[in-house]
């Protein structure tokens, strides 16, 4: 853990600082377009050797998320890469009859994009020449080591990069976070498992028949849903995925980093051992996968969400694995982030709190979805299971759940940074 310096307030031309952001998902790469637009100098480097493909769809909703994807300029290019909106999934039983349905809007919001696709798009945004001050950098294929702090920054030493001094770092790196280990504590101290977890993978191409419609298997504590996203519905050998929750106490499973991926599957067979359905035929094109997703349903909770110079964005800060409206979280928490910085013209202290005091009371009502995502998904009881499917098999209910998520995920008042910081933004012309 890094040590705070307190340190008299320094006031240092916005053009001249640099920021580190770990992780180049969503919210970093967010985060290094707006920074880059304000003038700083941001270095994102991400573990992964290139952009993630694959994984999970994700969504918006409502007038806040809108409003900064339209600020940022890429509105009109998520509506492009939308997945487009399909059927209903159907809760069945161990003989496929009917018994209840989850409108897609339910799980999609307002506009649902493939995780890897929004990923892209922010990477091409936040290097296009429109967007005004220096090019951020790109590092990838690797991971920070440590972070230590001194009255000039904070320095930086790499797995595979020389070792740099920044001005600021920020953890955007997710639930997670390297930059939370190493600057604010373990893991544990701040990362709550839920009792359940998720997985997901891609279907091959045999197993077409599968996933001819949409469709959900339920028996206490755990789920199995198959289905095709219609976008993905284009690509050369797309056949569909398989979408399962399941309830485990189990904490040797709790950090997706650890044990190898042939562990992990097996995990998941033993949590289906007996399912009823075609379950089995669902975990049985679990083996030769390569693309399997594995976490936790967990939730994390930082009591402040900034040490000296260093700074948590989105999950890595407030997230939650499902339900949390995490996506939005993270483009809101960017946009307030980098503006607040921007105003604070180089005061980060001041502007380290003044983001955590705008975003918290949103992010900790976003998170609360997070809490119940599991049991709803994967009812622990029959008793349950059957009150989850009377709920969705009314209609009332369905719409006063839809209208929550809404009115939650537009509870923020957003400042209009870019107009009130039109004479700090660079031209195009002076983009290194």
């Amino acid at each position: 853990m890094t040590d705070e310096v307190t340190e008299p307030t320094e006031h240092r031309a916005t053009h001249h600082r640099t920021v580190l952001i770990s992780g180049a998902s969503v919210a970093g790469p967010a985060l290094a377009y707006w920074l880059s637009r304000y003038g700083y100098r941001p270095t994102v480097v991400e573990l992964a050797p290139a952009l993630r493909s694959g994984g999970f769809a994700v969504d918006f909703r409502g007038a806040a998320h809108r409003t900064v994807l339209e600020r940022m300029g890429i509105l009109e290019a998520v509506e492009r890469h939308a997945t487009g909106t399909g059927p209903a999934t159907t809760f069945i039983d161990d003989q496929g009859r009917q018994m209840a349905a989850l409108p897609p809007e339910f799980a999609a919001g307002e506009l649902e994009i493939l995780r890897s696709d929004l990923s892209r798009l922010l990477y091409d945004h936040s290097l296009a020449p429109g967007g005004g001050g220096p090019t951020p950098e790109y590092l990838f294929n690797d991971s920070l080591t440590s972070l230590s702090q001194t009255a000039e920054g904070v320095h930086a030493t790499f797995e595979r990069s020389a070792p740099r001094t920044f001005d600021l770092v920020v953890g955007a790196d997710g639930l997670h976070s390297t930059v939370r280990r190493l600057a604010f504590g373990p893991e544990s101290d701040f990362v709550s498992h839920l009792g359940y977890y998720v997985a997901a993978w891609d279907l091959p191409e045999s197993a077409t028949d599968l996933a001819a419609r949409p469709v959900g298997y339920n028996e206490p504590g755990r789920l199995a849903t198959v289905g095709r996203t219609p976008r993905r519905a284009r690509e050369a050998g797309y056949t569909g995925e398989v979408f399962c929750v399941f309830a485990s106490d189990d904490a040797l499973l709790h950090d997706r980093r650890t044990g190898d991926p042939r562990s992990r599957k097996k995990a998941i067979a033993q949590a289906y051992e007996g399912a009823g359905w075609r379950t089995q035929e669902l975990i049985d094109t679990l083996w030769d996968t390569d693309s399997l997703y594995f976490d936790s349903i967990s939730r994390v909770d930082v009591p402040r969400w900034s040490t000296g110079r260093i700074a948590l964005l989105g999950d890595a800060a407030y997230g939650a694995t499902l339900g949390g409206m995490g996506t939005g979280s993270a483009i809101i928490g960017a946009y307030v982030l980098a503006g607040e910085l921007a105003m604070a013209d180089g005061d980060h202290s001041t502007a380290f709190t003044r983001y955590e005091q705008k975003l918290r009371p949103y992010a900790t009502q976003c998170q609360q979805g997070g809490r119940s995502t599991g049991e709803f998904l994967a009812p622990p009881t029959q008793e349950a299971l059957s009150a989850r499917n009377a709920a969705l098999n009314d209609p009332a209910t369905i719409t006063a759940m839809l209208q929550q998520g809404h009115d939650i995920s537009a509870a923020i008042h957003l400042d209009d940074y870019p107009s009130r910081l039109t004479h700090r933004i660079p031209t195009p012309a002076t983009r290194s």
